[in-house]
């Protein structure tokens, strides 16, 4: 760690969740990826377990309801991001990641409106089309995980990562 950074430190649970080659994936409308498609998932809450906090994003996020298979692991990643309300020039997102399966939930939906929803919505997305550019480092974590089964030992440091503009609200 550089003397100059300050990081701020974000634990989430995420799901991978794939049907007929395609990835649920959420859109995401703030933070470090912003404008990107992200794994449903989030913070774990006060008097929650991590397994009922996936449980409970997912319900959230896209409507659909997952029973949770494995334990893939978990990745860390750290991005430049400054939240100037605590003074932090980095976000060190710990993401612990497991792999899920659809039960119910017939369609995807709209995700529940609450104070701290960072989800634009969801969407199945092929494989093939993720990459880089649309997607945030545990999208593409994900991608490399149905390629390998592997997750990484090491952190990932992306210094070079670039925050997207948000898109203006559709009217």
């Amino acid at each position: 760690m550089n003397s100059s950074e300050k990081w701020h430190r974000h634990l989430g649970a995420y799901g991978i969740c794939v049907f007929e080659e395609k990835l649920l994936v959420i859109q995401k409308g703030n933070g470090p990826y912003v404008g990107r498609y992200d794994l449903p998932g989030g913070t774990i809450e006060p008097n929650e377990t991590v397994t009922e906090a996936v449980k409970r994003e997912f319900i959230e996020e896209t409507g659909i309801t997952v029973n949770i298979r494995r334990n893939l692991g978990v990745c860390d990643f750290l991005i430049p991001y400054e939240l100037p309300r605590r003074g932090t020039t980095h976000i060190h997102h710990v993401a612990v990641i497991y792999l899920v399966e659809h039960i119910s939930g017939a369609a995807i939906e709209n995700p529940q409106k609450f104070e701290g929803q960072d989800s634009l919505g969801a969407c199945w997305v092929q494989i093939n089309d993720i990459h880089s550019a649309n997607s945030s480092p545990l999208v593409m974590q994900a991608k490399e995980w149905l390629k390998t089964g592997q997750l990484p030992f090491e952190s990932q440091r992306l210094d070079d990562w670039i925050k997207k503009t948000p898109a203006p609200p559709h009217p």
